[in-house]
């Protein structure tokens, strides 16, 4: 046997057992999200158990021939659905279900191309070769790490995370060392590739995560201060609060409330996120860092237009007032929030005085 893949299978099993065990004591991520990244970690450690069977049972006594067919069955099936799982962790979506079905329906093409040595063949005297249809492997292979890249792009844009381009260079360094694989068949990077590619996707996410409020998906108060410390160009700095809001978690209890909370982020995104980056501060106050440049008029536009399309579902969502300033480079940014506080205070009052 190959010592040196030997030792590097290892190395993966060793290294992706560990990073179980600290997903599993991960206080940050939710229980879904540490049961699919587990899941992935498990199943590439299955994946290369398999690759390291059929080197070790491959030109072996014919008697093993069946468990070479096995482990190379197995394990050229289980591949596509490492980065399947893997975008389980980024949350529910249609596309998911689309992608299971095919890697089915590959499983049964697959297990179909054993019949006439298609994807790969072990001849009677054990003996693993692969098939002139073995483009069926690496098209399922590689179209699953394009899903899993267009997905995460998808996930980024949708939490205005700005690092896109971690995540490209993640999937070119896989790419590259599996093209390194398909043409040198004699070196296995691959998994150890995936290997590393797991952990930084983990390490992705996570980081990604902790910059999120939990319960709207918006930045959190620690990536807004992180970013206005440092901010050095001009902006628009909105503030926005839900009228009454009290009213609601008394009268219709805080489940609802949360729900109202949802709702108000998810037309505050809709509204602002092509200008700038959206906040939930804390409680019902948001913020909306814009570009200067941000028509605001425009934006205001459709937030009230979004926020009028969920009250016809959720009729108790509260009206949103705000307030805007304007941030120069240098200005003390709490004095600009004071500024866009009065002036969403302003809006507050004039409501609560047509009301009268």
């Amino acid at each position: 046997m190959d010592d040196y893949f030997l030792i590097i299978t290892i190395i993966d099993i060793f290294t992706l057992s560990i990073m179980c065990v600290f997903v599993r004591h991960n206080g940050i991520l939710r229980k879904r999200l540490r049961f699919w990244f587990i899941s992935a970690f498990l199943l590439i450690i299955l994946i290369s158990i398999l690759e390291l069977l059929t080197i070790v049972v491959d030109d072996g006594p014919a008697s093993l021939r069946w468990l070479n067919i096995l482990a190379n069955y197995l394990g050229f099936g289980l591949t596509p659905a490492v980065s399947i799982v893997l975008s389980f962790t980024l949350g529910k979506n249609r596309s998911q279900k689309m992608m299971a079905a095919a890697e089915l329906v590959y499983l049964a093409v697959l297990g179909i191309s054993l019949l006439f040595g298609g994807v790969f063949s072990v001849d009677r005297n054990n003996h693993y070769m692969r098939g002139d249809a073995f483009w069926i492997y690496l098209s399922a292979y590689f179209m699953s790490i394009v899903y899993l890249l267009l997905t995460t792009a998808r996930t980024i844009r949708k939490y205005q995370n700005k690092s896109k381009s971690c995540i490209y260079l993640i999937a070119i360094f896989l790419i590259t060392g599996s093209t390194i694989q398909v043409i040198f068949p004699q070196i296995h990077v691959t998994w150890l590739c995936v290997t590393l590619l797991s952990i930084l996707y983990y390490v992705y996410c996570n980081i990604m995560w902790q910059e999120l409020d939990g319960l709207t998906g918006l930045l959190n108060q620690s990536s807004y201060l992180n970013k206005t410390a440092s901010l050095n160009q001009d902006a628009i700095l909105m503030v926005f609060d839900l009228d009454d809001f009290k009213d609601i978690n008394d009268q219709h209890g805080h489940l609802k409330g949360d729900q109202c909370l949802v709702e108000v982020a998810d037309s505050i995104r809709n509204a602002y996120f092509n200008d700038g980056l959206c906040y939930r501060i804390g409680g019902d106050e948001f913020f909306a860092l814009l570009n200067s440049d941000a028509d605001t008029g425009a934006c205001e536009k459709r937030l009230q237009k979004e926020l009028e399309k969920r009250r016809k579902t959720l009729t108790v969502l509260p009206e949103v007032s705000f307030g805007y300033a304007v941030f120069r480079v240098g200005d003390d940014v709490n004095k600009v929030k004071d500024m866009a506080d009065l002036q969403m205070y302003q809006m507050k009052a004039m409501r609560k005085r047509s009301k009268m």
